[in-house]
Formats: structure tokens, sequence, C-alpha cells
């Protein structure tokens, strides 16, 4: 996490000398205040993952405990003042809660126990004497520690000390050996046992169970779907452009159409006994909306965007040129995306960790609870601005790595002779000059977004008081609007570290060199890069569409069952994901690419003196955009390039 020397000297010249445009001869750590801060605030995150395993008890949270303070498959210590507490839970492996389909707990009239036990019932018990035949066969006792087996059929507290008939049957989940009920009408009560949330928790836990299979094919489907996207844009030409166009706006009208379909059938068969079907036409009526509007949007951009098709097509072409010399390009979504998923899952272990920090306490009935440690919550706010920074520095990190690899690539002057490996050159130029650079950009991102978190947070506090519909329409547009800022500045930082990519400068002189030369030849080249970008975001909609419409298909079919928008959500929240990670090679590519095309312009003239570092095919596409602009009316001469004609050279400081 350390900038690796202050200066490097890739060729044995002595001094700098005016060089051909390429990647920079002489490179310098840059923005090293930055890096030193990120290492400094990673050092605090180590700091939360020691406390987390210190402070916290992950026994509890991964073996589970019981309602008196023992954990589950542990020989515990005695918690004073409980005298069920200090067993010993060798042999009793899974965590059993009592009563966990009862309603009454789901509406905290009533406490829950939870027990340890030996293994989980996989059978309904409908009587106490289920109940004793279960414990002297499987040595599993599912009533509380003080009764003995031999009295649970003779002893009048009995009732109260065992689980309420019938016991439903249960699994034991994997990962933490919690016995699961495996009813359906049992996954939301189960819930809301284990997390204080009544309404939504339910609807999200039920509905995901009961909609696993199909939610995991369509997933399939999904990653299906963008692997046939990616193949689509590498040997894409006019007539796959104009049938890829076709497929899109055909799958939105017809997702458009099923979801109105389907909301006039739930408004002419809906039935007042079952609340599902009620919600479900709710969530069907909010998808039509948004896919109406989605849809509208989407055709009058297809409609103004379509005189630009042929050039975006031959931009594309050249995009697979510099992806067929870099092939390994295309897996770089793949080991970033592995790489998200260990830090995430990291993070949610240390999350979980520090919720069970807490001290012992003895409630009434000799049960223990534990109470959190004061100050925690200040932790955890650490930890989320942790989750986001680093999150943004390792997709900094993909897009600086590929556009290095496309600048590499483009300022070469031998395009048949590729350099050897690019790609690591990429990285290695990054993690030993650039690591303060793209630290700086994540964090300007991680500062747009915090206070969406914090605004999403002020809104459903005044949510639950009930504060006016104004209030809460201001803080969904400032939402909004704080989104729309993330986004151009991701865009705006793609472009800052292909810069820096190019000049080996810092941040901000990055960001002032980017803008001035973007700013000067946008008018000629904005347009068909925009279409390229909005033609790749089409990709991602198709895949999307595609996706929802298989999900629509299937979950109607079990329509009653439950609330069948959380796992529609989650199907398509999973498909934007996986589309975005595959398709975002091409528009890296792409924005990168365009940069390389407006230096190159701005700094040579096509002269012996000053060639062009692109080839005859770039040539002949820069000059069918020139042809394309001349339609319009003419605009000031010059633009395409500086007025001495000067190469840009390294800005030395």
């Amino acid at each position: 996490m350390q900038c690796q020397g202050a200066e490097c000297q890739v060729t044995t010249e002595k001094t700098p000398r005016p060089r051909e445009w390429r990647p920079q001869i002489y490179r310098k750590c840059t923005d090293k205040a930055w890096v030193f801060l990120f290492f400094l605030f990673w050092t605090g995150l180590m700091f939360v993952m020691g406390y987390s395993v210190v402070a916290g008890a992950t026994g509890r949270l991964v073996f589970g405990y019981d309602s008196f303070g023992n954990v589950c498959g542990k020989r515990n210590s005695p918690v004073a003042g409980a005298p069920l507490s200090g067993q010993d839970m060798t042999l009793k492996t899974h965590m059993f809660i009592m009563n966990s389909c009862n309603p009454e707990i789901k509406d905290k009239r009533l406490g829950f126990t939870a027990l340890c036990v030996s293994s989980c019932p996989e059978e309904q018990l409908d009587t106490l004497e289920d109940i004793q035949l279960f414990a002297d066969t499987n040595g599993s006792f599912l009533c509380v520690y003080s009764l003995n087996s031999l009295n649970y059929t003779q002893s009048p507290n009995a009732e109260a000390l065992c689980p309420r008939l019938p016991v439903p049957p249960s699994k034991s989940f994997p990962l933490f050996n919690w016995c699961i009920p495996q009813t359906p009408e049992c996954y939301s009560l189960f819930a809301s046992v284990l997390i204080n949330d009544v309404d939504t928790l339910q609807q999200v836990l039920s509905g995901i169970m009961s909609a696993r299979d199909t939610i995991l094919g369509l997933c399939i489907l999904a990653l299906a779907l963008s692997l046939a996207a990616v193949f689509t844009f590498r040997f894409i030409t006019t007539l796959l452009v104009h049938i890829f166009i076709s497929l899109v706006i055909l799958g939105l009208l017809f997702v458009c159409g099923v979801l109105w379909w389907l909301y006039y059938d739930y408004t002419n068969d809906l039935s007042i006994e079952l609340g599902t079907e009620r919600e479900n036409m709710n969530c069907v009526l909010g998808f039509s909306i948004v896919s109406t509007v989605i849809t509208a949007i989407l055709l009058v951009l297809i409609f103004v965007f379509r005189k630009k098709m042929k050039l975006t097509v031959e931009l594309f072409q050249v995009t697979n040129k510099v992806i067929s010399s870099n092939p390994f390009l295309i897996l770089q979504p793949v080991w970033t995306f592995a790489i998200l998923i260990f830090f995430w899952v990291l993070w949610v272990a240390v999350l979980l960790s520090l919720g069970t920090a807490g001290t012992a306490q003895v409630i009434e009935g000799g049960q223990v609870e534990f109470e959190a440690l004061s100050g925690i919550r200040c932790v955890w706010w650490y930890h989320l601005i942790g989750l986001v920074w680093t999150s943004e520095f390792i997709l900094a990190c993909q897009q600086m790595t590929i556009a290095g690899a496309v600048v590499t690539w483009y300022f070469n002057r031998n395009k048949n002779d590729p350099p050897d490996h690019p790609i690591l050159s990429s990285l290695s130029i990054l993690f030993y000059y650039h690591q303060g650079t793209v630290a700086k950009g994540s964090l300007l991102i991680t500062l747009a977004r915090i206070p969406r978190v914090v605004l999403l947070y002020v809104h459903d506090i005044l949510k639950e008081k009930q504060h006016s519909t104004w209030s809460s329409g201001a803080f969904r547009k400032s939402c909004c609007s704080v989104s729309c800022l993330c986004r151009h500045l991701h865009h705006l930082n793609q472009n800052i570290y292909t810069t820096t990519a190019i000049n080996g400068t810092d941040f901000c002189t990055s960001a002032k060199d980017t803008f001035q030369i973007l700013s000067k030849n946008s008018s000629h080249f904005m347009s068909i890069n925009c279409f390229g970008d909005f033609i790749i975001f089409l990709g991602k909609v198709l895949v999307v569409c595609l996706t929802v419409f298989g999900g629509l298909m299937a979950f109607n079919y079990n329509r009653t069952l439950q609330v069948w928008a959380i796992p529609l959500l989650l199907v398509t929240f999973f498909a934007c994901l996986v589309a975005q990670s595959f398709l975002s090679v091409f528009e890296t590519v792409l924005d990168a690419l365009f940069l390389c095309f407006t230096v190159d312009l701005e700094t040579n003239d096509g002269s012996s003196e000053k060639p062009y570092f692109m080839d005859q095919e770039f040539q002949s596409f820069v000059k069918r955009i020139g042809q394309f602009n001349n339609e319009r009316p003419q605009r000031n001469d010059g633009s395409l390039r500086n007025d001495e004609g000067m190469e840009l050279r390294p800005i030395m400081r």
C-alpha cells in the first residue's frame, strides 16, 4: 500500500528529451499523501477487525447459542445468576428455537427460548410422547434443560417448558447449524424470531426460500445472456446492431405488455381473502409504470441516435481490435468480481462479529442477554466508510488497469507487434506509481455516496414518524441528485485515470488536462462515443429484460403462495450486476480509446514529422467522422488540433 520509489527511468537516457507520444518514459509516484491516507485508514480497519475478534463472540455467531448463555458445540463457562449456564454442549451442535412458528412470538406477546440440541427433528412431532421418543432415540432434548426427558409426559410444567405442538419438521442450516423449519408458512415467522423485523424481512425470507430454485435458474440465465451479449459485441456488424436494437425494442415492448396484462388479470381475478395477491398486484403496477417510462425514454434515444449507427459499428470494430490484441481484458471483471466478493464476505463477517460484541446480562427466568458495548455504533459507521471506499478503490484499479493496457496498445507505432504482457505492465505501473491517484479518485466517489446513505437513514426515520409527504419527496429528490453526481464522477474519474496512464501526472493535473482536451474536441467525437456507450447500455437492458420476462413467467405460476416481487427484484439486481461486470470492459475500452483519439489528433497532424499513432483503419474512421460533421453547420477550423501542432510532452515539476 505504499509508493515504491519516487521516480523511475525506463530508458538509459540521463535527461528527458522530446519524445513520441506514448506511455511516459519518466514516471514518478503521484498523490503520495493520499496513498498514505488510504494506508492509515486501512490500519484503522485492521484495528476494527482485531477488535471484532477480541470483543465479539464469533463462536455465538457461527455455532449459535441458547437463551442461557451457552454456545452450542462448546464447553461453556458459567454466568453469575444464570443457573442453566456453563453447560458442556460439545455434543449439542445445533440451535433449536422453541415455538418458532408461534404467532404470539411474531407479535412479541411471548418471548422465545433457544436451546442447543444434538439433532433437528426432521419429521413433525404431534404429541409430548413423540417429543419424548425423539429424545430417547436421538439424544436430542427439545424441552428446557431443567426438565428431565422422563418427565416430558408427566410434569405439569411440560406445556411451558416444551415446544408448542405440533413441532414442525426442520433441517440444519449448513453454515450456522440453525434448525430451520421446512414448512413454507413458518419461514417468515422464524425470521421474525431471529431478527426484529416483522414485515419486510418476512416477505424477503419467505419469498426467497419458497422460490430459491427459480432464483438460481434465473441467475444462470442472466449469466448466459451476459456471455451471449459479450460474444455479440466481439463480432459486431451493422446487421447485428440492427438485429440487436430490434430485439431490445421488442423485448421492452413485450415486457411492458406482459406486465400490464398481468396487472389487468390481477384486477379482474383478485381474491380478497389472499393478501399476497393484493400485494402482488401493487408490485406489478409499480413494475409496469417503471418499465413503461424506461421504454419510452429508450425509444426516443434510439430514434435520436439512429443516423450514427454505421460509425458506431466501425468504432466497435476498432474496440474489438484492441481487445483482440489483449484478449485477457475480457477476464478482468471476473477477477475484480472475485476480489469484491471476498472483501464483501470479510466485511459482513466483521460486521456480524461487531454485532455480537457485548456483555452478558441476566434477565427474568435465568435467561441471558448480551448488551451491546457503548460506542459500537461509531465503529459501525467507520466500517461502512471502509466498505464504500475499498469497493470503489478495487473498481478504480480495474478501470486504470484496462485504460493502461489500451494506452500501451494505442501509442505503439507497430500495431502488428504489440508490447508483451500489457495488462501485467499496466498493473505494475498502477501499484508502483499511481495507487495514490486511484485512492484519491475513489475517495471522491465515497464522499459523494456517504451523504446518500445518510439521507436514506434520515428518510427512514421520518417515514417511521409519519412526517409530511413534502419532506419525504424532498429527501427522495436529494438522493436522486446524489446518485446522478456519483454517476458523473465515475465517468470523469475513468477519463482521469486514462490521462494518468498517458502522462503519469497526479489526479488534479490529469483532471485539468482531461477537461481541456475533451472540451476542445468533444463536438466531433462525443456524440459517436455516447452512442457507443448507449449501445452497450442497451445490451445490459436486453439482458435484464429477458431475465425479468423469464422471472415473470416463472413466478406467475405460483402467485398465491408468496409475494414474488422480492425474488424478482433480487433476480433483477443480479442480472444488472452480471451484465455490468461483463460489458463494462467494452465501455472502459471505448472511453479510453476515445481519449487516445483526441490526444492523437490534438498533438499530431499526420505529416512525416508528426505522424499519427493511429493506423490506416483509424484514419479512415476519423475522415468519415469529419465528413459526417461537415454535413452540419461549419464549425471553427483548427478544433481538431492545436495552433502550433506540437506534441504533448510530460509536464515536469
